[in-house]
């Protein structure tokens, strides 16, 4: 039976959501990765399935799968898209949502002009709470990558980055080496990872390569995470202006303790229906 969804974008960061309250969703890892491929399905960084509750204190849960068919906890772009997704089909009328996810619960918020702010949570550091393979917290932790020795700041927005800071992003060897640390052996469950470029205090620019999607226009948890780390680096006013390559994220993060809130928009491109098939 075919199954309707709705194609939607965050910054360029693009997905397919679908209604699983109206409809049943349950597909394999193989249908969700013809799914998101951009030749033979309908194409996205990540599939989200919006689900009724299964707590009485949240209002919808909604569950993430990167384009490898792999389900993750958190998706900062997503959740912006949720939203609208959730009020244009009618199932809410409510502008502040709660959400439960893999990674907990959040609360994104619709404003007057149509962006969505997301309480993300509380950042953790702990490398057991990541997780990453080290003895202690610390701000910066040395990670050798191919023989060659980076410092990256770790943190958990629900899901794990590792954020580095560079000099000039245009160069930084995003693709190269953003599937290795992807895949390094101190990160169990695979990570993250950043790449920030510092121009002031309140404005960075930054590129994500995305654990199971590869590097997308635009990482919402992604930006949390190298704001959190240039705060606590030092480099980094409370409210920062992060400048993706599509396009704008306001991220604000006042120190350890508090919660992280980003604001940007979400988009809707088209509807339609897909016919899953065995894969």
């Amino acid at each position: 039976m075919p199954l309707r969804f709705t194609k939607m974008h965050g910054l360029g960061n693009d997905f397919v959501v679908f209604d699983g309250i109206r409809q049943r969703v349950d597909l394999t890892p193989g249908q969700l990765r013809r799914l998101a491929d951009r030749r033979f399905g309908v194409g996205c960084d990540q599939v989200l399935v919006v689900e009724a509750p299964t707590r009485p204190d949240v209002d919808f849960r909604y569950r993430i799968y990167n384009a490898d068919g792999g389900e993750v906890e958190q998706c900062g772009n997503g959740a912006r898209c949720f939203v609208k997704f959730v009020r244009d089909q009618g199932l809410t009328d409510k502008r502040k949502i709660r959400v439960e996810t893999a990674g907990g619960v959040i609360v994104p918020v619709q404003g007057d002009d149509g962006r969505v702010t997301v309480d993300m949570g509380v950042p953790r550091f702990a490398p057991a709470e990541i997780p990453f393979v080290a003895e202690r917290d610390a701000t910066v932790h040395p990670l050798d990558v191919g023989g060659r020795v980076v410092e990256v700041t770790v943190v958990s927005m629900g899901n794990p980055h590792a954020v580095q800071v560079v000099a000039d992003l245009e160069r930084a060897p995003v693709t190269t080496e953003g599937p290795v640390i992807e895949h390094h052996p101190r990160f169990p469950q695979r990570v993250n990872a950043g790449y920030m470029e510092v121009r002031d205090r309140a404005n960075i620019r930054l590129r994500v390569w995305e654990r199971g999607a590869g590097e997308t226009l635009a990482c919402g948890t992604g930006a949390c995470a190298a704001v959190v780390a240039g705060v606590r680096r030092g480099l980094l006013d409370p409210e920062v202006r992060v400048a993706t390559r599509g396009g704008v994220l306001a991220i604000a993060w006042a120190g350890p303790g508090a919660p992280v809130t980003m604001t940007g928009p979400a988009t809707t491109v088209f509807e339609g229906e897909w016919e899953p098939t065995a894969a």
